[in-house]
């Protein structure tokens, strides 16, 4: 364990005693504490907590530790978040998106820890920063590979961890969530299979609208802020060019920056996404070189006030209507 580490659960530790002696309650979100008999759930960002949600149902009290409105990359724990991963039930995490909470992931929920990375597949790939050398059109040819299906991690290149931007591979999460929920709570196994059921048959009917609305689309070519939507394409037969790295604090300089707006031009593309919770400003600068428009394009790694829906399946079906513009598709 870190200096930090260790500096974050002693303050934890004190802090959850002070909390004890005088019998007052925690804050909402992530330390909030469960309700009776229910099972306490702190997942790492949106995607998750809301795969959660629907799995456990009124068995569980589910929590996130990225607050709305922040960018999940960028997590950073306070001490009540750090007692709040070691109280919890069960972690529901993946592993490799925000490095704050691997860490404490091992040092505080090593036995109740779940990451959802294996049963999301996780196949794409997507350049690491600092990697140079490869042009805009290279950038796009290894996209095309991995929505061919041939992405692989090699030197240089980082494992693609959206995959819920996929609502196939969200599905099988919530499948294999349900397994692990009925471990923890074998009293509530059908419960939480019925759940899991009634959430794929939710994730595959919104497959079918973009399957249907994304199946004739004068324009393959997304470019986007960062690489986000990596798994959307390969699900829907597109290709995406993201102008940041996997992260989207990894900015491009500006001979990359001039390699994608003569991509722009190149092939026809007529939309450069921005997105939430991202400052637009690098996409924008792309699209007013290239003489193109911009729309928003929501990655759902969280939900604000200002996100074009409630839940993960509204704003992944206002998604869908700016793609089918964005790309022109009919």
């Amino acid at each position: 364990m870190n200096t930090w580490t260790t500096r974050a659960v002693t303050a934890a530790t004190a802090s959850a005693a002070a909390l004890a002696l005088t019998g007052c309650g925690g804050s909402d979100d992530a330390t909030a504490s469960g309700a009776g008999d229910k099972l306490t759930v702190v997942a790492g960002f949106y995607p998750l907590e809301w795969a959660a949600q629907r799995v456990g149902g009124d068995r569980l009290d589910v929590s996130s530790l990225t607050p709305p409105g922040a960018e999940a990359h960028d997590l950073e724990l306070a001490p009540q978040d750090v007692a709040a991963v070691a109280e919890a039930d069960l972690l529901v995490y993946l592993e490799g998106f925000q490095p704050a909470l691997d860490e404490v992931a091992t040092a505080e929920a090593a036995g109740t820890a779940w990451d959802a990375g294996q049963a999301a597949d996780l196949t794409l790939t997507a350049e690491e920063p600092g990697h140079e050398g490869e042009t805009a059109e290279e950038h796009a040819a290894h996209a095309e590979e991995e929505t061919a299906g041939e992405g692989h991690a090699e030197d240089g290149e980082a494992l693609d961890p959206h995959f819920w931007l996929d609502p196939v591979r969200l599905a099988s999460v919530g499948d294999a969530l349900a397994e692990r929920l009925a471990e923890v709570d074998p009293d509530g196994a059908a419960a939480y299979e019925q759940n899991a059921a009634a959430l794929r048959a939710d994730l595959e009917a919104l497959d079918a609208e973009m399957q249907a609305g994304l199946g004739n689309c004068a324009v393959t070519t997304m470019v986007t802020g960062h690489d986000a939507f990596g798994y959307l394409a390969d699900r829907y037969g597109l290709e995406v060019v993201g102008i940041s790295g996997l992260s989207p604090s990894q900015e491009p300089d500006p001979a990359q920056l001039a390699e994608i707006t003569a991509l722009v031009q190149e092939r026809g593309v007529t939309t450069v996404y921005t997105e939430t919770l991202v400052d637009p400003a690098v996409a924008e600068t792309v699209a007013t070189e290239a003489g193109v428009r911009t729309a928003v394009l929501d990655p759902i790694e969280g939900l604000t006030d200002e996100s074009a829906g409630s839940d993960y399946l509204e704003v992944m079906r206002a998604n869908l209507a700016t793609l089918q513009e964005g790309q022109s598709c009919t």
